[in-house]
C-alpha cells in the first residue's frame, strides 16, 4: 500500500514539472513572437528606400556582379563611350578620399573638379599706384594693364590592378575596400611623380612643377653641396604674401644634408615634429618629402633639389569627373588572377609662377 501512494506522489511530481517545464517553454516562445513582431513594426515605420537609393544600390550589385565575373547588366552599369564601365560614385568617393593620404601634392595644391577636358585661366600684369594730391601737381602713376590667358588640361592616366580570384569571391564590402586601397595606390604614385616632374600636356602628362622655365630658379653658391645661405636665399626670394605661407618640399636624401646644417651658434636649423601628423620645420617653415625631386648631385652635372613657396597659390590639381575600368579576363588567368585596367584623368600645371621658386645646384 505504501509502495502504490508513493509512486502516486512521485506520478504528480512528474506531472507537475513537466507542466512547469511546458510552462516556460509557452513563454520562450511567446518572447520570441513578440520581438518578430516589434521588428516587423520598426522594418514597417522605417521610410521606404528612395528611388536615388535604391538606384545606388542596384548599381553597386551590378558593379561587383560585372568585377566578379564579367557580366554586364546593361540596365544597372553605366559605359562610357570606348565601353569602359563606369565605377560607381560611391567607390570613386572612398577612391578620392584615400588618395590625399599617400601622396604629398593633394595635401598641398588646389584641388578642383571638372567635367571639361581642359580649363581656361585668365591673368592681368600688376597695376602701380602712387601717393599724391593731384590739385598740388602730383601726376598719376600710370600703367599698361595687358591680359593674358592659357590652358591647362586633363591628362590620361592608366593602372593595373590584379586582383587573386579568390579574393574575387569575397563579400561586397571586402571587395569594395580591396579596390578602394588598389585604386588609389596605383593612382597616388604616378600622379604625385607628375605633379613635380610631369612633362606637360605635349607628352600627355600634367605639367611639373620642375617642367621647363615657368618657375625660376634659385642658384646653389658651391656644386654638389648646398648651405644654409642656398636655403635662405631660396626662401626670401619668394615675395612675403607668398612666403609666409610656403613649404619646402626636398628628397628624402637631401632632407638628411638639411638636417645636418647648423647656424653660427652650433644650432641645427632643423626643427623635428612634436606633434603627430605635421611635418618638421627648417628655418621655420613645414618640410614634407618627394623622391622625385633629384638628389644633390656628386659633381659635373646640375640639378633642382629644392621647391619653396605657396604651392596652394602656386599649383593646381584638375581632377576629370568619372574613373573607368576594364576587366582583363584571360591575360592573367593561369596565374589565378584577373586584370582590372582602371582609367583615371587628371591635370595639374602652375597657375602662378611667382609663389614658386625651385634651387638649382650648379655643375660647378
Amino acid at each position: 500500500m505504501e509502495n502504490k501512494l508513493n509512486e502516486f506522489v512521485a506520478t504528480v511530481e512528474d506531472g507537475f514539472k513537466k507542466m512547469t517545464e511546458e510552462k516556460e517553454a509557452i513563454k520562450q516562445d511567446i518572447k520570441k513572437l513578440t520581438e518578430k513582431i516589434e521588428s516587423i513594426e520598426v522594418l514597417v515605420k522605417r521610410p521606404p528606400a528612395t528611388t536615388e537609393e535604391a538606384k545606388n544600390k542596384e548599381l553597386k550589385k551590378a558593379f561587383f556582379n560585372f568585377i566578379r565575373h564579367g557580366v554586364i547588366e546593361t540596365k544597372a552599369l553605366v559605359e562610357d563611350t570606348t565601353g569602359q564601365i563606369l565605377v560607381p560614385e560611391d567607390l570613386q568617393a572612398e577612391i578620392m578620399r584615400t588618395l590625399p593620404k599617400l601622396t604629398i601634392m593633394r595635401n598641398l595644391a588646389t584641388v578642383r573638379q571638372t567635367n571639361r577636358n581642359r580649363l581656361r585661366y585668365r591673368s592681368l600684369t600688376e597695376v602701380s599706384v602712387g601717393w599724391g594730391k593731384l590739385e598740388t601737381g602730383t601726376s598719376i602713376t600710370e600703367s599698361s594693364v595687358t591680359p593674358s590667358e592659357a590652358y591647362q588640361y586633363v591628362e590620361d592616366l592608366y593602372g593595373l590592378v590584379k586582383i587573386g580570384e579568390d579574393e574575387l569571391m569575397d563579400s561586397d564590402q571586402n571587395l569594395e575596400a580591396i579596390l578602394a586601397d588598389s585604386f588609389a595606390r596605383a593612382i597616388a604614385e604616378a600622379e604625385d611623380t607628375a605633379f613635380i616632374a610631369g612633362a606637360g600636356h605635349a607628352s600627355g602628362e600634367p605639367d611639373g612643377i620642375l617642367n621647363g622655365t615657368t618657375v625660376s630658379r634659385v642658384t646653389a653658391g658651391q656644386a654638389a653641396a648646398i648651405k644654409i645661405d642656398d636655403i635662405l636665399e631660396l626662401i626670401y626670394t619668394v615675395p612675403a604674401q607668398y612666403r609666409k605661407n610656403g613649404v619646402l618640399i626636398v628628397n628624402s636624401k637631401t632632407e638628411l644634408a638639411l638636417r645636418k646644417l647648423k647656424d653660427k651658434n652650433d644650432q641645427y636649423l632643423w626643427q623635428p615634429s612634436v606633434q603627430a601628423g605635421t611635418p618638421a620645420t627648417f628655418a621655420g617653415f613645414p618640410v614634407y618629402n618627394q623622391d622625385d625631386i633629384p638628389e644633390i648631385p656628386a659633381g659635373g652635372t646640375s640639378a633642382d633639389v629644392a621647391i619653396f613657396g605657396d604651392i596652394k597659390a602656386g599649383y593646381r590639381i584638375i581632377d576629370r569627373l568619372g574613373i573607368t575600368i576594364q576587366r582583363l579576363n584571360e591575360l592573367y588567368a593561369e596565374s589565378g588572377l584577373v586584370g582590372i585596367k582602371v582609367h583615371y584623368r587628371v591635370g595639374g600645371s602652375v597657375i602662378r609662377p611667382d609663389a614658386i621658386r625651385i634651387l638649382e645646384v650648379p655643375a660647378s
